[in-house]
């Protein structure tokens, strides 16, 4: 695996609470990498340890191969959950100020920012205090500041916090085009549904301990449970329902329908594949649905920490 952004045995204490203990990580160039948790699980304090904002009591982490260091800063792009905009600047000075201490001269960065303003179609609002802009309004301007530097590494703590549904897909559009233009990102949100949407890899920090990493489809492979969604019908459903019960493990499925079919789950456990049942099943029935359940990310946070705490 070709890594940006590596954590090794990562641990850091607040005299007596543990924030973290001993997170490695391994961030792939050119990912989204989702890094989950409970509230307080330590997220925040590694995603500032990688900004260098406070440092580990022991471990070490390392960008492109090489161990974090000051001048890193340039290559990592933050926004954070606690917004850090000024309120009583106009969001042009504002903007090209945040953008000269990231090192980009002043026509640079007067010209990144053309380009933003005018993608995001925000540019009237150049002359505007940040205090006269929504929260929606003013996350766009700190999305913008973020990501104007062009850095290897995006780190966007709960990113979609203030937008309504149209924004929030126009800034996952923009996240996944700075994936496909090379940048790399850690995206940490309690939204699971945005990890659906975004995430290729994955981490699960619980009470300051990584208890799950890797890839989002194998880790679905590794959860699944050989269950199938199905809705059958037939002359005599309840003596079809019988028939099943008889041979596999069953339970009521709740899926939208047009039909008054007879909807079931059917465990295989690890017997059997999808065709022999589903040939079993157009022997007995005529077919009207039928769909292996695969675990998504919120199945996979809530079974993985409650498995953590038995």
């Amino acid at each position: 695996m070709n890594t940006l952004l590596e954590t090794k045995d990562v641990s850091k204490y607040f005299g007596d609470f543990k924030a973290l203990d001993a997170v490695s990580l391994q961030v792939p160039k050119h990912s989204i990498f989702g890094l989950l948790g409970p509230n307080g699980a330590g997220k925040t304090t590694l995603i500032r340890i990688i900004n260098q904002i406070t440092m580990p009591d022991s471990g070490s982490v390392f960008l492109d191969g090489e161990a974090l260091q000051p001048h890193h800063v340039q290559y990592i792009g933050y926004l954070p959950e606690e917004r850090g905009l000024y309120k009583s600047m106009k969001v042009g000075e504002q903007a090209l100020y945040l953008a000269q201490l990231k090192g980009l001269s002043y026509s640079e960065a007067k010209k990144r920012l053309k380009y933003w303003f005018d993608k995001l179609e925000i540019g009237h609002w150049w002359d505007k205090k940040i205090e006269e802009l929504s929260k929606g309004m003013a996350q766009k301007i700190q999305f913008v500041v973020t990501v104007l530097h062009q850095p290897k590494l995006l780190i966007f703590d709960e990113p979609f916090s203030g937008f309504d549904p149209i924004n929030a897909n126009l800034i996952k559009d923009e996240i996944l085009q700075l994936r496909d233009e090379g940048a790399t990102v850690i995206f940490s949100t309690h939204r699971m549904e945005s990890v659906e949407e975004l995430c290729d890899h994955i981490a699960l920090i619980h009470e300051s301990e990584k208890i799950l990493d890797g890839k989002l489809n194998d880790i679905k492979r590794t959860y699944k449970t050989n269950t199938f969604e199905v809705g059958l019908w037939s002359d005599n459903n309840q003596a079809l329902q019988h028939t099943l019960e008889a041979k596999f493990k069953v339970s009521p499925a709740d899926f939208n329908s047009l039909n008054d079919e007879l909807k079931l789950n059917i465990s295989l456990g690890s017997e059997g594949t999808s065709n022999d049942l589903l040939g079993f099943l157009s022997s007995q029935a005529q077919v009207l649905h039928f769909k292996e359940l695969i675990p998504n990310a919120s199945d996979i946070f809530i079974q993985t920490i409650q498995n953590n705490k038995s």
